[in-house]
């Protein structure tokens, strides 16, 4: 069952996927999905473990290449762009990977302005404002100096938000944003994802297992099964879905 609700072509399409597919060995983790979001939209992907949700996000960042099919960003195919054409289109893009990913040898400033410094010819000084303005943005402003292994798993997440946001991305790939969280911190990094979206009019692309989040953050669902896409749609047309998998899954998540 499929419920077909946003239209997002045309000049208001942030990303298309058509006929999507990918298989490690005799594995195949895709199936030919299609998906479409429209600009400023927030979609929320759900499934079992295993089921390609994280495979989506690498392959739409180019981490990864498709088998087959196609991935349009802003109107542009990109599966088969020379890698520095890609990494043009990858400015557009903020990854947050599920353990944060921060490198442990940088500390929570620097990380941030890792970017920054890789993407850009900004001064020091325009860096060093810039980030500061940013972790005050998500409530790190006063552990700019401290290692990753002197903060928490939430404050991570803060720190991992951050460097996603840090070159004013238009679109943000948020791989399961608030696992392992506590029910008030995954509810603050929600609402924090929430505000920075509304302010940026950024489109969000969020994978997660908590019904909690998909209840705060989602403007459409997407179910995965098998590397299928089983059902879309908005939050109450989802829940009234006659599908015995989605049901079940809705219910014992």
């Amino acid at each position: 069952m499929q419920i077909k609700t946003v239209e997002a072509n045309g000049n208001n399409s942030a990303l298309q996927v058509r006929a999507l597919r990918k298989a490690y060995g005799d594995q195949t983790v895709l199936r030919g999905i299609d998906l479409k979001i429209a600009k400023g939209e927030i979609v929320t992907v759900l499934g079992r473990s295993g089921s390609g949700k994280s495979v989506l996000l690498k392959l739409i960042i180019g981490l990864q290449k498709p088998d087959e099919g196609t991935i349009e960003l802003f109107g542009t195919e990109v599966t088969q762009l020379p890698l520095n054409e890609l990494n043009q289109v990858r400015k557009k893009l903020g990854f947050l990977f599920q353990q944060a990913a921060l490198y442990d040898s940088l500390s929570v400033e620097e990380n941030v302005a890792f970017p920054l410094r890789r993407h850009t010819r900004l001064s020091d000084a325009e860096i060093s404002e810039r980030v500061q303005q940013m972790l005050a943005r998500v409530d790190m402003g006063k552990d700019l100096k401290k290692m990753p292994s002197e903060v928490s798993g939430g404050m991570k997440k803060r720190v991992g938000l951050a460097r996603a946001l840090i070159l004013d991305p238009e679109i943000i790939l948020l791989d399961e944003p608030t696992a392992g969280l506590d029910p008030i911190t995954t509810k603050e990094i929600d609402e924090l994802v929430l505000s920075m979206q509304k302010e940026r009019e950024i489109t969000a692309i969020v994978v997660t297992h908590d019904l909690s989040s998909v209840a705060r953050l989602a403007d459409r669902i997407v179910i995965l099964k098998e590397g299928n896409v089983i059902v879309e749609g908005k939050p109450d047309e989802v829940k009234r879905s006659e599908d015995p998998f989605v049901r079940e899954f809705l219910e014992l998540s």
